[in-house]
């Protein structure tokens, strides 16, 4: 009894406190460490109030404990530009199953900055009184009141990657999950789950991201919201707007990674020029006449006249061009920046690669031998044997948009290629046919009613970009491209 009464008196035991456990298991069932556990002995039942009163062998830093691993507070893992949270909701799926996933790629424009709405020149004010009493700034393509909208548009938003960061920040992509989130989700699922790669930085800091992909799981409801129709979406270009970014929206399909057909389109795509504005160019008289061709091709590439009319307008104004002035534009052609490197990748990657022009043929096929492409389309002209020169006429079916889809379709039969493994790259109105025939239709810098109807815009200065939408990072890229 005696004994008992000298013994050392155990400390009493510490708890958890409400700022130091969250709503899980543990909050409901505070568990505590059995008697017969060393003292030494730690594990998640032995977290304290105060770390410092205890003995630990040997010492360590004790990090500060911020709460039980739990839905409100996952465990996460950064490791190699890959950001991981230990959940499993629809990580993967029973066999029979598949899950709907979205991958949104998002490009940020480094080459186009937007200007701050504070440095651009306040619009020229009108004239005319205000009916609500002051004058205003019209921003509207108006410049009288009689036709000024009745709810004239706002101004553009401030650029927020002024704010956050010329890059694709952090805050970038927390806008754009949250805008994501308003759209409904397919019946059945409460919450969208999210993951993001970071496939390419800025040289010399890894903490700029210019490329980032985000897949999201599951996608919006396809019965409220069609892919297409997201595309399109009104806050979807809102947000391009605000953060200076495209965004290329795609479901996470099998075919996505793995492209066997890519199909481009020459003139303002493979190279910067259009070869009919070159060869226009040539003819000093009259002096008016290129910058007549050059209109007529705008106003067809934009989709304003039909193309083929258009195209044999502007040959018969070529008429009496000599047939050797084919090989004198060969050395003035500028390939876009990124197409050698491209085609170097694609072809590691065993991807057949074509090019359907609506130019001419002793060009585009010299052009692809350049290049090593595989299948090479375009327009022949007529040429008079006797004399050597352009007849103005064209010899056989016109490569416009209807042909270039039928040859996409050709060389995919051909090849035995699924047109979802088909991509195909253009910027002007006469390449939507063949764009909508592929599994991806990409607008390059492209006209803007082919922006608004391609699967995929890049408005960058590389070409190579596209290698982003297939999932590959900047050093996979390096290594195909070297």
């Amino acid at each position: 009894m005696a004994a008992q009464e000298t013994a050392p008196t155990r400390p009493g035991r510490p708890s958890l406190n409400s700022s130091m456990r969250s709503s899980s298991y543990l909050n409901g069932n505070q568990q505590y460490r059995p008697p017969n556990k060393p003292e030494n002995h730690y594990g998640i039942d032995t977290v304290v109030e105060d770390l410092n009163a205890t003995s630990i062998s040997p010492p360590r830093q004790i990090s500060p404990f911020n709460g039980i691993p739990s839905v409100e507070n996952p465990p996460t893992i950064v490791e190699s530009g890959v950001s991981h949270e230990l959940s499993h909701p629809n990580c993967t799926q029973p066999l029979g199953n598949s899950a709907d996933r979205l991958v949104a790629t998002l490009f940020y424009k480094s080459t186009a900055p937007r200007i701050s709405n504070a440095a651009v020149p306040s619009p020229k004010k009108t004239q005319s009184p205000n009916p609500h009493g002051s004058d205003v700034d019209l921003i509207a393509p108006s410049s009288s009141f009689d036709t000024f909208p009745l709810e004239p548009p706002t101004a553009e938003s401030e650029p927020l990657d002024h704010l956050y960061g010329s890059h694709i920040s952090p805050m970038c992509i927390t806008s754009f999950l949250h805008l994501m989130s308003t759209f409904p989700l397919p019946p059945g699922s409460n919450d969208m789950i999210s993951a993001h790669r970071c496939l390419k930085v800025e040289r010399d800091h890894e903490d700029r991201p210019t490329v980032v992909e985000l897949t999201l799981s599951p996608a919006p409801s396809r019965d409220y919201l069609s892919l297409d129709d997201l595309r399109k979406h009104e806050l979807i270009y809102q947000f391009e707007l605000e953060w200076n970014v495209d965004v290329v929206l795609r479901s996470d399909t099998l075919w996505r990674r793995y492209p066997r057909l890519v199909v481009f389109d020459m003139d303002s795509t493979l190279i910067t020029q259009e070869v009919i504005d070159l060869l226009a160019a040539t003819i000093k008289d009259p002096p008016d006449l290129a910058a007549c061709v050059a209109d007529i091709t705008h106003r067809a590439m934009l989709g304003e006249l039909e193309f083929d009319a258009a195209f044999r307008e502007r040959v018969k104004l070529l008429t009496g061009l000599p047939a050797s002035i084919f090989t004198e534009l060969r050395s003035v052609l500028d390939v876009t920046n990124g197409v050698r490197p491209l085609v170097r990748a694609l072809k590691r990657l065993g991807v057949k690669i074509a090019v359907l022009s609506g130019g001419f043929l002793p060009l585009t096929s010299w052009l692809a031998g350049e290049l090593g492409l595989d299948y090479a389309h375009a327009n022949e002209v007529v040429i008079d044997e006797t004399t050597g020169r352009l007849t103005g006429e064209v010899k056989g079916l016109i490569v416009g948009k209807e042909r270039k889809r039928d040859l996409l379709l050709e060389i995919a039969a051909k090849e035995g290629i699924a047109l979802e493994q088909v991509v195909a790259v253009g910027d002007g109105a006469n390449d939507l046919f063949m764009m909508e025939a592929a599994g991806l239709g990409v607008a390059w810098n492209a006209k803007p009613m082919v922006q608004m109807e391609a699967d995929a815009r890049l408005n960058g200065d590389s070409l190579l970009d596209l290698l982003y939408l297939f999932g590959l990072t900047a050093e996979e890229v390096e290594k195909l491209t070297s």
